[in-house]
């Protein structure tokens, strides 16, 4: 009997495969737990359309992921603080802060996946890194400057 894969079934294949099992282990355990359909023609053709769209969809979020890569790359942001005297800050600049400075630019990008290159204890320029998805990621420079 064909099946198509559900999920991913350990020892035997992962989602989306066409494999062939036993009547038995088809019938009696993989489809009756949601793990496999049977593979008539048409759900073979529905299935091959949705990976298709889903590789669509997969290549236009690249295209999309590298254009928020390049805009956060030219972005220049500045991030005011509170220093003494001698150029050090107070306190420590965030993530959050340069995510929400990002967003008054109308670019969105997580806090979660901005990391800062450095300790941020001085008035000066900065870098991070920003993750876009995957292995995309962008690098940002920043200022930290005097709110005073």
């Amino acid at each position: 009997m064909k099946v198509i894969l559900l999920q991913d079934v350990e020892k035997l294949g992962d989602k989306g495969e066409l494999v062939q099992v036993k009547n038995g282990y088809g019938r009696n355990y993989l489809i009756p737990q949601g793990l496999a359909v049977f593979a008539t023609p048409g759900k073979i053709r529905e299935y091959q359309e949705l990976e298709r769209q889903a590789e669509l969809a997969k290549e236009l979020s690249i295209d999309k992921a590298n254009e928020l890569a390049d805009s956060v790359s030219a972005a220049s942001i500045t991030i005011p603080v509170k220093a003494g005297e001698d150029g050090k800050i107070f306190g420590t600049v965030t993530t959050n802060q340069i995510a929400e400075a990002l967003a008054e630019k109308e670019i969105v990008v997580d806090k979660k996946k901005i990391t800062i290159n450095g300790d941020v204890k001085a008035l000066g320029e900065y870098t991070a890194t920003v993750g876009i998805q995957g292995d995309i990621k962008a690098n940002l420079t920043f200022w930290v400057v005097n709110d005073q």
